[in-house]
């Protein structure tokens, strides 16, 4: 194979190494992106998903926290068709090398850990995601509007309700959407054109970039330190609108919400844009004559003998007799024992409610949604009915 031949126009490197505390529980022994979604899914595999669609054959995906389950999760990548020869999808962990650290100390820091390995490809462009957002976009159209306004650097962005813009990294541009300012997490935002933490750059500007941030004492961050100097430079920096849907799922209760607008709509826009995921090769679920199912995902190898409400339960559930779950995510390979009640909660996987046991309380009260680690075992409170 030739050096022309080896060279791809974009790669795409995933940033999949943070813990993502704001989940509590659910992240104390997994990376966020390997977290379940949807009954069948892990958030990762909607960039990977992405990426595929748009024909970004070549993934880098970069892991430090918890990464055991993700890296077996990912395997060879051969469930997203990313079991290539040359390409496809690459673990990259951190790594000691002349002179440097083991740790990624930053996002901008974790891309330029491995400029080796994206200069194998030589690509023009670089693609640059977060791995724990759910939306589907495909980033051929981006990399067209990149080319198209001759950006060095594009920011896809979507208007998100003001009161919440302060979360988010905002951009202020001009009529033709150039970038004239970026305000990292803004105390007081002056619009609502919030970043979606995806990138694309042209990649001999950014690796510039990458090697001066690496010598700075900064945050080594993309928001904080590469998009500012970019600004401050003058590069041509533009936004990218987006109208899909995209959900930021890094607290329990907008994880709890994305699952829950599954029910409103199955398919949230990836009509004619299947998602890839790692099947659990389960048998048909089952819902006994004393089961009773209404506005519920089920998926593989579930066992109804209850009652499920509102709900989005994963492979291998099992809801006993006279069960209740109403309002929940049921994370792979729970139990509720006989007339136990779960309600508005997420439960992680390997769980089990004993018999009669009780887990959250009714969403009408205006509490939070209730979480419970996995492997945990409920037992009926002494006392109750």
């Amino acid at each position: 194979m030739s050096p022309t031949d080896r060279k791809k126009e974009c790669i795409a490197m995933l940033l999949a190494g943070g813990r993502g505390s704001r989940l509590g529980p659910l992240t104390e022994e997994i990376a966020k992106p390997a977290v379940t979604f949807g009954g069948k899914y892990r958030i990762i595999d909607f960039p990977l998903t992405n990426c595929v669609r748009s024909g970004i054959d070549t993934v880098g995906v970069m892991t430090q926290y918890q990464p055991l389950l993700l890296h077996d999760y990912i395997g060879k990548g051969q469930d997203w068709d990313l079991d290539l020869l040359y390409g496809g999808v690459s673990i990259l962990p951190p790594h000691h090398t002349p002179g440097s650290t083991a740790w990624y100390s930053g996002t901008a820091n974790a891309v330029y850990q491995n400029i080796d390995f994206i200069d194998r490809f030589d690509p023009e462009y670089l693609l640059v995601l977060a791995a724990d957002h759910v939306y589907k976009m495909d980033y051929k159209e981006m990399l067209e509007h990149h080319k198209k306004v001759e950006a060095d650097c594009t920011i896809a962005v979507l208007e998100v309700p003001i009161e919440d813009a302060s979360r988010f990294g905002i951009l202020n541009t001009d009529p033709n959407d150039r970038v004239v300012e970026f305000e990292e997490k803004p105390e007081k935002p002056k619009n609502n054109l919030a970043s979606m933490g995806i990138y694309i750059f042209n990649w001999s500007v950014l690796c510039k970039y990458l090697k001066e941030d690496a010598k700075a004492d900064s945050e080594h961050d993309f928001g904080q330190n590469i998009l500012p100097n970019m600004l401050a430079d003058g590069k041509r920096m533009f936004a990218y609108r987006f109208d899909g849907y995209w959900k930021d799922v890094g607290t329990e209760e907008s994880l709890w919400q994305a699952n829950m607008d599954l029910l409103d709509d199955m398919h949230l826009g990836f009509e004619g844009w299947p998602l890839l995921s790692k099947s659990a090769g389960r048998p048909p679920h089952y819902v006994a004559p004393t089961g009773s199912v209404k506005n519920t995902l089920i998926t593989e190898g579930c066992e109804i003998y209850g009652s499920v409400e509102n709900s989005v339960l994963s492979a291998g559930v099992i809801v006993e007799e006279g069960a209740k779950v109403i309002d929940s995510v049921i994370m792979e390979n729970i139990r509720i024992g006989k007339d136990g009640t779960v309600q508005y909660a997420i439960l992680d996987e390997n769980t089990v409610v004993g018999e009669g046991a009780s887990v959250g309380e009714p969403r009408e009260k205006g509490g939070k949604v209730t979480v419970v680690s996995r492997c945990s075992v409920i037992e009926r409170e002494e006392g109750k009915a």
